[in-house]
């Protein structure tokens, strides 16, 4: 090789992009400064061919030319130095992905609910918030030992499932029983369920005992406003301006009193009830009433018109399923059989004195006639008279039976719902 055709050799390797500067295995190569060669004349210069491929290394030492100012490329560079060009270098098998390497096709597994250590998939069980001595255990291992939810949790979540269920339109679902029952305790209790489960909707209980009924004291003992209070104006004006007139609990439950607050006393009449009734459900989608006791009462039978569902309290003695047992078969005498498809029986220990074997006699009663029966034990929180919460003082196993009560309920809502729906008329 003569010393034009090196000369033209190494001009067009120092033409072509090489990747960064790599060390060649071996010894450094040292080359002696050299002045630049001469310049070609235009006519002698050749035409840029596309860049060859890189010379095989020859055995040996390498060579170095006082024209060169770089060494000869060695072998190819890392996988993790970047290459000119779009295309990306391949991975040894050896060599780790780098931070900066793009990610796989397919799933993101940062957020893949399965850890790198295979743990379970992710589910609404593990969720639900442990009790009892669960969390105890969970406590004592420091979260090595997760028993999960127990199986009264995991029937809580269906119940509140239930409860949510969507709804169109409005919906009422009395409240009927005896005096001594629990009957006040009992509609507050659903109702706050529905208020504190169902926070799109608004949901109101309404006080239509004209028996002294005490509905709002176990609510929000600070309404004075009641039925006379919400029909006086001849505008029934924004759902603010009626809810002016209503109390409210910490559960988001609103309620209208019976009987006013002060002055002389202003029995009920199925007009005032009627009136108050249309205005509420302009701006309510569920009325939990507290009826009369009995079932003769005028404003009763008012209620009973247009109810959704019914719920009939008895207490857990004979004396008490006898009155409600007079309930339903009223119900019947009186042609209300789709009401009464739609009742459920509520065995409420309001005083802790109930005999197991009479109590299970009873349900068994009320089951054989076709009726869903739920068993409230006795809990203090509602003995007192005071006002009721269902979040933070009522009994776990009183709470988890008033679930199954308002699931039951809301069922009811449901079934008549998919009802309206079908019937509606087909616009195509």
């Amino acid at each position: 090789m003569n010393e034009r055709e090196e000369f033209l050799r190494d001009r067009l390797q120092r033409d072509r992009p090489t990747p960064p500067a790599a060390r060649p295995p071996g010894p450094p190569v040292r080359s002696a400064p050299s002045a630049p060669p001469p310049a070609l004349p235009v006519a002698q210069r050749p035409a840029a061919p596309p860049p060859p491929a890189p010379p095989r290394p020859r055995p040996g030492p390498p060579q170095s030319s006082p024209a060169a100012a770089q060494p000869r490329p060695g072998p190819p560079p890392p996988a993790s130095s970047p290459r000119p060009g779009p295309a990306q270098p391949a991975l040894s098998p050896r060599q780790p992905a780098s931070p900066a390497a793009p990610t796989p096709t397919g799933p993101d597994r940062r957020q893949s609910p399965t850890t790198a250590v295979g743990a379970p998939l992710q589910t609404a069980d593990a969720e639900m918030p442990e009790r009892g001595w669960r969390r105890l255990l969970r406590l004592a291992t420091f979260g090595l030992v997760r028993p999960g939810p127990s199986a009264a949790q995991r029937r809580e979540a269906q119940f509140e499932a239930a409860i949510r269920t969507p709804l169109r339109g409005n919906y009422k679902v009395g409240v009927l029983g005896k005096g001594g029952v629990g009957k006040t305790s009992v509609a507050a209790s659903v109702g706050s369920l529905f208020a504190e489960l169902r926070q799109q909707d608004h949901v109101v209980a309404i006080d239509a005992d004209t028996a002294f009924g005490r509905l709002a004291s176990r609510i929000d003992p600070r309404s004075t406003d009641s039925f006379w209070e919400l029909t006086s104006e001849k505008n029934p004006g924004s759902f603010t301006d009626v809810v002016a007139r209503l109390g409210r609990n910490s559960a988001g439950l609103h309620v209208l009193g019976g009987e006013p607050a002060s002055g002389p006393r202003r029995v009920l009449d199925p007009a005032v009830y009627r009136e108050a009734a249309l205005r509420l459900d302009a701006h309510f989608t569920i009325s939990v009433i507290d009826c009369g006791s009995t079932m003769d009462s005028p404003v009763t039978q008012e209620v009973l018109r247009d109810l959704n569902a019914l719920i009939v309290v008895s207490s857990p003695w004979a004396d008490g399923a006898a009155a409600a047992a007079r309930t339903m078969e009223w119900l019947s005498e009186h042609g209300m059989t789709n009401l009464l498809q739609h009742t459920i029986v509520v065995l409420n220990d309001s005083d802790g004195h109930a005999d197991k074997r009479t109590r299970a006699l009873l349900a068994r009663e009320f089951v054989d006639h076709g009726r869903p029966v739920v068993e409230v034990p006795f809990d203090a929180h509602l003995r007192p008279g005071g006002v009721i919460d269902v979040s933070r003082e009522m009994a776990p196993a009183t709470r988890r039976r008033f679930l199954e009560v308002t699931a039951t309920v809301a069922g009811y809502f449901a079934a008549r719902s998919d009802r309206a729906r079908d019937r509606r008329p087909d616009k195509s």
